[in-house]
């Protein structure tokens, strides 16, 4: 292995995963210097790789490794997340007039609902114990293998399957209760609220049943709507993205919201 041939897999593989990084930290910042660790990390490394998984299984457990020595130290969020930032967003006027900002300047701060459907599951998903959070990430939106996760995770295909069962299992059942979008008795419609602040002159029914999510909604296929939902994961990199830097913006609102909660709350 060359250090020419690491840099070139590095830069093929680097979209995703920082984009698999401020899921997990939800912090852009965070993402950007893990991202930059892993590299000196596998530059360092290098001659201490085997080719017993690929160079992407590689650079994900580096990267994965380095989240979770901070990421352990630090609580996890809850459930109701969106409902605690919505609260702390319409008493702080600044983050609107930001947004706002963003939204009428960046090329990159368009407001779009199936963007806010990611962030959402972002979020929320900080709410799981964290290895299933990364199982569910790495299965499901980065379509690892199993036995992938197992080295990423350092772990058993047994433990590997029981926090992807339990934190698929635990997600669906979250936004059964919560996202208006998929059960007319969800109490969050944040989309549909945010679509009308940033797009007042759009028609916000119109937009969302663009998605297929919504479109599935009432068939009531739980497991079927969690796929749908995962997918558009899959397509938005929250990095590049024609609401990136709305929803970047956003985020970091909600990670310090969230510090001051549960610092507050434990107490």
């Amino acid at each position: 292995m060359t250090v020419e041939i690491l840099n070139q897999e590095f830069e093929n593989n680097l979209a995703q995963l920082k984009s698999y990084l401020v899921r997990i930290t939800a912090s852009a910042t965070d993402a950007e210097d893990i991202a930059q660790d892993t590299y000196l990390k596998a530059t360092e490394k290098l001659d201490t790789f085997r080719g017993e998984s690929s160079l992407k299984t590689w650079f994900f457990t580096i990267a994965s490794n380095l989240a979770k020595d901070n990421l352990r130290a630090q609580k996890r969020w809850v459930e109701n997340v969106t409902d605690i930032t919505r609260a702390a967003a319409l008493s702080h006027q600044e983050f609107f007039q930001e947004a706002m900002h963003i939204r009428s300047t960046s090329p990159n701060g368009q407001y779009e609902a199936k963007e806010h459907i990611a962030f959402c599951f972002t979020c929320i998903s900080k709410s799981l114990p964290l290895e299933q959070q990364l199982s569910v990430f790495l299965k499901e939106v980065y379509e690892f293998k199993v036995s992938e996760i197992t080295t990423i995770l350092d772990t058993t295909e047994a433990m590997v399957k029981y926090y992807l069962h339990t934190g698929r299992s635990k997600m669906i059942s979250i936004f059964e209760g919560r996202c208006a979008l998929i059960n007319k008795k969800g109490v969050c419609d944040q989309c549909s609220e945010l679509n009308g602040i940033f797009n007042p002159k759009q028609n916000t029914q119109e937009e969302l049943m663009k998605i297929e999510l919504v479109k599935e909604a009432e068939k009531g296929n739980k497991e079927h709507l969690f796929d749908l939902r995962m997918q558009i994961l899959k397509e938005i990199d929250p990095f590049k993205s024609k609401a990136s830097e709305l929803q970047l913006h956003h985020l970091e609102h909600n990670r310090k919201v969230m510090e001051k909660y549960l610092e507050k709350k434990a107490e």
